[in-house]
């Protein structure tokens, strides 16, 4: 998985997720040549190889050994993690299609993993306990519709998907789509509790965090939800209830195109030539969880903007690890963190081969980009559940 003699980084992912299906074993060597996968020979997985463009090398047994034996010395920052099941995978979406794309649902695609899209009625009826992973699409879970009023208000899908929101929200039994959404980020969060594996990318981040800090707090202006927002509510948030943000402030203006302090997308001042975030380096042995997010064949990796582009450092909670950052303004670009037996990744912007993604752009061939080490990063986080649990030391 280095860059020179993978061909395709994004889909040997897929390879390794078939294996997992059909109960193979497949070892993650992290950083073994860019975090490889070894696995059995076998002429099927040669030609499913082969058949998805992806390069191998087949090795004998007393030369995986010795790189085992290599992998596990003491000097070596390596480890060999085994990954044991393929898990169950579901997108958090609306049905239809929406006037922009999400990268999750393209390297899923792409990688050839399986995977099923739900929405508000089945988390709300606790389905996501069938899955091991939930991806968070673009989304805005305090019911403001993406802030889009400003730009969008008169456009055909904004008023169509406001419509379909603010029907979907009464059939539930919600007054309004802000509670409804609210009632679905206090299920992801019990699920994520629970043990799930949770991750969002651009504005799918900081406004469950918003909407889970405002609970009994009504944010919303009238042009959202047919009433005046709560008088005085910035000193009503409860940052106790969020998973990885506080002390933000929120942007009350619903003509502008953001929702607090938590993005630096208008705070940045970063040309796009100089525009890269560098990954953190971590102990394999020691600190295998964030050494497995953070698999790639470069650790510098081009930035990409988004409605949320990017976290206000000083806003992250202390409990949560900054796993990628831009050193020019410390801005925090990938984020991780554990609440109860599960675990959260947070990953700023909203299309890691389309710098400046816009609603309405084209979306991102895959086909051009199977090095992506941004995309790379997402595939990390769908395989990290599969990895063996090691008990705890007590």
């Amino acid at each position: 998985m280095d860059f020179e003699t993978q061909d395709n980084h994004l889909k040997a992912y897929g390879v390794s997720y078939w294996l997992l299906e059909k109960d193979q074993k497949v070892q993650w060597l992290l950083n073994y040549r860019g975090g490889s996968f070894l696995s059995p020979f076998s002429e099927e997985l040669q030609r499913e190889c082969t058949i998805r463009g992806v390069s191998y090398e087949v090795i004998s047994d007393m030369e995986a050994e010795d790189l085992l034996r290599t992998i596990s010395s003491p000097s070596q920052n390596m480890e060999a993690v085994l990954l044991e099941k393929a898990p169950k995978i579901a997108v958090y979406s609306p049905q239809g299609n929406a006037p922009w794309d999400d990268a999750v649902t393209m390297v899923l695609k792409f990688a050839e993993i399986p995977y099923k899209t739900i929405y508000d009625k089945e988390v709300l009826n606790d389905e996501l306990l069938l899955y091991d992973w939930l991806h968070l699409h673009h989304e805005d879970f305090t019911g403001q519709y993406g802030k889009f009023y400003r730009a969008y208000r008169s456009a055909p899908w904004y008023i169509e998907e406001k419509a379909e929101a603010e029907a979907l929200a009464s059939a539930l039994g919600y007054d309004k789509v802000s509670r409804e959404k609210l009632a679905v980020a206090q299920k992801i969060k019990d699920y994520v509790i629970g043990g799930g594996f949770m991750f969002a990318m651009c504005s799918a981040t900081d406004s469950f965090d918003i909407a889970l800090s405002a609970d009994g707090v009504d944010i919303c202006e009238p042009m959202f939800d047919g009433d005046a927002a709560e008088a005085g509510y910035q000193n009503k948030i409860d940052y106790a209830k969020t998973m990885a943000f506080t002390d933000f402030i929120l942007e009350r203006d619903p003509m502008v195109y953001e929702y607090s302090s938590i993005d630096m997308t208008e705070r940045r001042n970063i040309p796009k030539s100089k525009d890269y975030f560098t990954l953190m380096d971590y102990s394999a042995k020691w600190d295998p969880i964030p050494t497995m997010l953070c698999q790639n064949h470069t650790a510098v990796v081009k930035g990409f903007m988004g409605q949320t582009t990017a976290f206000n450092p000083n806003q992250i909670k202390s409990n949560v690890l900054v796993m990628g950052k831009n050193k020019i303004n410390e801005e925090a670009r990938y984020i991780h963190g554990i609440k109860g037996k599960g675990f959260f990744t947070f990953y700023g912007g909203h299309d890691p081969e389309d710098y400046q993604h816009r609603v309405g752009d084209p979306k991102t061939e895959l086909e051009l980009h199977p090095k992506s080490p941004g995309y790379r990063l997402i595939l990390n986080n769908i395989l990290f559940p599969a990895a063996e649990k090691k008990k705890q030391k007590t």
